[in-house]
């Protein structure tokens, strides 16, 4: 709501004084112009009028901007107590989301501990909080409705920026940086499929920030669901650990040698 009242302000205020503008531009480009009974008269310089379209514009410009930066300090300010912790991780060319385990903490992660194969986010082992989180590979982003929620966010490789139109947010994900975000949903996916008409509605979590040849192809999804849905799809969802660095080796099946060829007299 505080995001479409700013945009909404900025639209009134920049839209109304380009229509008047305009019109007293044509209004006084026709009511003064040169005729043979009239010369034009070369009006150069006046310090009040200077002062006054000067002054004005400056201080309109000015609140507009303390609107935007209140907003701005608002979603990258510390979340509400109750705010669940997501991580995003932008890889080229996809989205990688993780969520932390029963305890509640998000394990430590080390870039050199990074493998696509076994430790894609390049959680640290070492720490036991890390052994229960869930790492989503595939861009899926599950949330609470009415629930806040934290982004923290990454980069594996180059710049990446979380973009979530629906929710009129946006975040660049820096290498080496870690950024914030938070924001709370008002309605459920399958809510918004009611309201747009549209059975195949989505929230999209779009890369925002040209990052290379596969750019165009860098896009997830945000699944707003109630609290129970929410419980009983992450109930489903295994431990990156024990998916990846706990699962036995496939035993190996033995070969047999043939027999040796029988003698011959």
């Amino acid at each position: 709501d505080h995001y479409d009242s700013m945009l909404m302000v900025t639209l009134i205020l920049t839209g109304f004084v380009f229509f008047v503008t305009q019109i007293l531009l044509f209004y006084f480009i026709y009511r003064y112009q040169s005729t043979e009974n009239r010369k034009a008269f070369f009006y150069a310089h006046n310090n009040k009028l200077e002062v006054l379209w000067t002054t004005v514009p400056a201080l309109a410009l000015v609140i507009l901007v303390v609107i935007g930066l209140k907003n701005w300090f608002t979603i990258t300010d510390k979340a509400p107590e109750n705010a669940m912790v997501v991580q995003i991780m932008g890889k080229q060319f996809n989205w990688l989301i993780r969520y932390p385990g029963p305890d509640g903490i998000l394990g430590k992660t080390d870039f050199r501990k990074m493998d696509d194969a076994n430790n894609v986010m390049g959680l640290d082992w070492n720490d036991k909080a890390a052994k229960d989180d869930i790492i989503i590979e595939n861009g899926e982003m599950h949330i609470i409705n009415k629930l806040p929620v934290q982004l923290v966010i990454n980069s594996r490789d180059v710049i990446h920026d979380v973009g979530l139109t629906h929710f009129r947010m946006k975040m660049d994900a820096v290498p080496g940086i870690t950024t914030t975000m938070w924001f709370t949903p008002k309605f459920t996916t399958a809510e918004m499929k009611t309201k747009t008409h549209n059975p195949n509605f989505v929230y999209e979590i779009s890369c925002d920030q040209m990052c290379g040849k596969g750019h165009y192809s860098m896009r997830g999804t945000v699944v707003v669901e109630t609290e129970q849905e929410f419980k009983e799809w992450l109930a489903k969802q295994p431990s990156y650990y024990a998916s990846h660095q706990a699962a036995p080796p496939a035993p190996q099946q033995a070969t047999q040698e043939p027999p040796a060829p029988a003698a011959s007299d």
